[in-house]
């Protein structure tokens, strides 16, 4: 019990420290002076709260990266895109500022152009999974306004946890919580905050309200208001269709069954809205053929969830969460007219349910501690789509998911960690009157299947400042109501559907080491750094054939491989920060390139703080790699010709201002931040983008926090 105490403590400490860092800007103790350096923290010594145990990312086998509510909030992020861009092998799909383009890629997985592609990354908003797929549209509706968090667990080894097929990873976002915003002894706190962003003539207007009811009860109400107009790039080009409208409000309640505040039960309910009209249809490319529409979006989401914590008690660390999500689309007005199958007046929709149990096991002995892990999880999403004619490549159905896992998390004299896991899935995908209706009343029947997913990763601390690691992870991810019942082409003539598509089979490989040192330079400061290598082989790959029967084929195998770097270093004053990501993806089967591999690309940042002022300003900088290795193209598997992939190399510079007061100044409470991005107005395109990027943008931001 008292090596248990001990570990507790330890990483109690350890998350205290790490949730008052930042990306880029990470204000030392506001009690600390300058005559008494201490220990400096990286964004590579952030606590991984979605890791199983919790632990910073030096300690853990696995590629992931953590941020936290400054560095949302320093960001002054409109979109994801703007949150994740300076990741390692990640990138936001579609439009550059889309904010319904949005869809996600990791370590050359994700296009968000089909099924296969949303459901390669699994996305969730505390706990629940966000899934969204139509043509032409991104599958990600939120605002970063609403998080506080942000994790990305790049590879495969994240699907004992969270679900069979995450071949590129995960994403987890994290809503606030009254907790944020009230000191102790205080009762209620207001938060007002307003944005401006002069490209593209944007506003974001936000106001929290969190109550302390009692010692035992909490809520927080939060609402924003954020709007653009379309934007320019580089060369002054208007960005057609990039403009949006977007309300976003939360509530939370967390209420406390305990003196201790171990156990507590939690409700809350969010919503994002975009309700606007003459809206680009393509979401993922300029206006064009596709002309326009008008177009309402929703996605809700409510749930409840029961923890105890129980530290009195190392058999019991339980956590349960009930949760809906709906996700709709309804167009009307389309340009192109209602002759059209997609011009027709439509909704789509995505209803999921979801049920997540899992507890977690601790004991310990005089050398070792352990830590296990078991859960379940069950899923039921309804895919509807509202036409007067019943659309082939939007067939309606519901997918039914059950899954259990175990992950045990072995640690022997603090230096070998060893994380075996293993996770069961089964599916059962069932289709709707409406599919049968299409193909002349044949009923196309269920589909079931099941998925195997293993896992062991493991990492050795040779000392205090150098540890290796390595990992094997094998997962499947089963074909979608999409890929499975689509029916373009044969309609009413023979059955046009993909029963006998294969899951995809997943292999990964990862290795690399750790080095973190203290006292490098000067007393008090930090450097780590952090390489991976990874080999990931995709068997029984799914592809979305053009104009042929059946739509989706399995196509045989390919193979994805790369590296990333990442460092660190933090003092008193100053701080600096770099990443790299290098990914090589081929085709096996028809020996070329794969499509959504974007190039190598080098992510920088350095910056200065006055902690007595509480001052902070910096530089950031991309440079990215021209993309010259592209796929031949095939009239079956490709929509777009070879060349439209190519991309040339860019660099683009931000600069920015934070002040955030010290607690005891007369300005305390006041926030301010000032950022100019592409500071020199350059003309570019991410490689899995469809629009240029935004040219030069200027962005302030000014917020007061009122405490009682």
């Amino acid at each position: 019990m008292t090596a248990i105490r001990t570990t507790m403590t330890r990483t109690a400490v350890t998350l205290a420290l790490c949730t008052t860092t930042a990306l880029t800007a990470v204000p030392v103790a506001q009690a600390q002076k300058e005559s008494e350096p201490q220990t400096g923290f990286t964004l590579l010594q952030r606590l991984v709260i979605g890791a199983g145990r919790a632990k910073v990312a030096t300690e853990t086998p696995q590629a992931v990266t953590a941020l936290e509510q400054e560095n949302i909030d320093d960001k002054q992020a409109a979109t994801v895109t703007d949150l994740l861009k300076d990741i390692p092998n990640v990138s936001v799909v579609g439009g550059a500022n889309r904010a319904l383009g949005q869809s996600f890629n990791i370590r050359g997985i994700g296009k968000g152009e089909s099924a296969s592609d949303e459901g390669r990354i699994l996305v969730n908003v505390d706990g629940v999974p966000q899934f969204f797929e139509q043509y032409r549209m991104g599958g990600f509706f939120n605002d970063p306004e609403l998080f506080e968090r942000v994790e990305v667990l790049r590879g495969p080894a994240s699907s004992t946890l969270y679900g069979s097929g995450a071949l590129g990873g995960v994403v987890n976002f994290t809503t606030k919580d009254a907790s944020d915003f009230l000191a102790e002894g205080e009762r209620g706190s207001l938060k007002l905050k307003g944005s401006y962003d002069s490209n593209p003539n944007g506003y974001l207007t936000s106001a929290i309200l969190a109550l302390r009811l009692s010692d035992y009860a909490e809520v927080l109400l939060t609402g924003n208001y954020r709007t653009a107009n379309a934007f320019t790039d580089g060369a002054g080009n208007e960005v057609q269709g990039s403009e949006f409208t977007t309300p976003n409000g939360l509530a939370k309640g967390t209420f406390y069954l305990d003196e201790a505040k171990e156990r507590k039960v939690q409700l809350s309910y969010s919503h994002f809205n975009s309700d606007q009209d003459n809206q680009a249809y393509s979401q993922l490319q300029p206006t064009g053929f596709f002309g326009t529409v008008d177009r309402v979006v929703n996605n809700r989401q409510a749930q409840i969830s029961y923890e105890d914590a129980a530290t009195d008690n190392p058999w019991l660390d339980l956590k349960v969460t009930l949760s809906y999500n709906d996700i709709t689309n309804k167009q009307t007005n389309a340009s192109l007219g209602a002759s059209s199958s997609i011009g027709q007046d439509s909704t789509y929709g995505y209803e999921s349910y979801q049920l997540l149990a899992q507890n977690t096991f601790e004991w310990s002995g005089d050398s070792y501690e352990n830590y296990l892990t078991v859960g379940g999880q069950l899923i039921r999403q309804n895919r509807t789509t509202g036409t007067a004619t019943p659309l082939g490549h939007h067939p309606e159905g519901t997918d039914s998911q059950a899954g259990i896992f175990v992950q045990n998390e072995f640690i022997w004299n603090d230096r070998l960690t060893l994380i075996p896991g293993v996770r069961l899935d089964y599916q059962k995908l069932s289709s709707a009157d409406s599919v049968s209706t299409l193909n002349g009343g044949a009923t196309p029947g269920d589909k079931s299947d099941t998925a195997f997913s293993p896992k062991l990763a493991a990492l050795y601390k040779f000392s205090d400042k150098f540890s290796v690691f390595g990992s094997y992870a094998h997962t499947a991810r089963f074909p979608s109501i999409d890929e499975i019942y689509s029916n373009d082409y044969g309609a009413g003539v023979r059955p046009n559907y993909s029963l006998g598509l294969k899951k995809e089979k997943s292999n990964n490989y990862e290795m690399g080491f750790v080095v973190t040192t203290n006292n490098l330079v000067q007393e008090g400061d930090s450097f780590d750094f952090k390489t991976t290598a990874f080999y990931n082989k995709i068997n029984d790959l799914i592809v979305r054939q053009r104009n042929m029967y059946p739509q989706y084929v399995n196509v045989g195998q390919a193979e994805i491989y790369g590296l990333e770097y990442e460092a660190g270093y933090e003092s008193y004053n100053f701080f600096a920060d770099a990443g790299l990501g290098l990914t090589v993806g081929n085709d096996l089967t028809n020996n070329t390139a794969l499509t959504e591999v974007a190039p190598a690309e080098i992510n920088i940042g350095a910056g200065y703080r006055l902690p007595n002022r509480g001052v902070t300003f910096g530089w950031e900088g991309r440079f990215v790699f021209a993309k010259t290795r592209v796929p031949t193209p095939t009239a079956a598997t490709t929509d777009f010709a070879a060349e439209a992939l190519r991309r040339a190399s860019f660099n683009t510079h931000d600069l920015y201002v934070n002040w955030r007061p010290e607690q005891d100044s007369q300005f305390n409470g006041w926030e301010a931040s000032f950022r100019v991005e592409n500071v020199f107005d350059t003309k570019y395109r991410d490689f899995l983008s469809n629009d240029n990027g935004k040219g030069r943008t200027f962005k302030v931001t000014l917020a007061k926090q009122f405490g009682w």
